[in-house]
């Protein structure tokens, strides 16, 4: 097994932020753990409105998936968890601007999720060839 870790680009290499990767290679495919509205700079969560914070989560996916040597073309199921399932249609509008084609398979949840945040996905991409 060939494993291959890959790093959020502004993220601060001396801030440990737990047991898991950003990103793993295996076999053809990223998988990108759960991210959220975090200013990778500061290692700070960054609160806003439900839109504010879907932008910077999939700026930071995007961030990782580029990283790694793909584009958001290549992104095929995404895993959603929303702190308030109301906010859903909100969500979504600024969800959909990252998937202009194709959009990826997804599941979107209530969750209960922490820091306060309102927003965190994960998603797996089919790396290019």
């Amino acid at each position: 097994m060939n494993k291959v870790k890959v790093h959020h680009p502004d993220r601060d290499p001396s801030f440990v932020t737990g047991a898991y990767s950003d990103g793993v290679i295996i076999d053809g495919f990223l998988f990108v753990s759960g991210q959220a509205a975090v200013d990778f700079k500061t290692s700070r969560f960054v609160s806003g409105t439900i839109e504010e914070e879907t932008h910077l989560t999939m700026r930071n996916i995007q961030a990782i998936v580029v990283a790694a040597g793909a584009t958001m073309e290549h992104v095929v199921k995404c895993t959603v968890h929303l702190a308030d399932i109301k906010e859903f249609d909100r969500y979504n509008q600024v969800y959909a601007t990252y998937f202009p084609g194709i959009k990826p398979a997804r599941t979107t949840v209530q969750s209960v999720l922490a820091e306060n945040i309102k927003v965190e996905i994960d998603c797996i991409v089919k790396m290019p060839v």
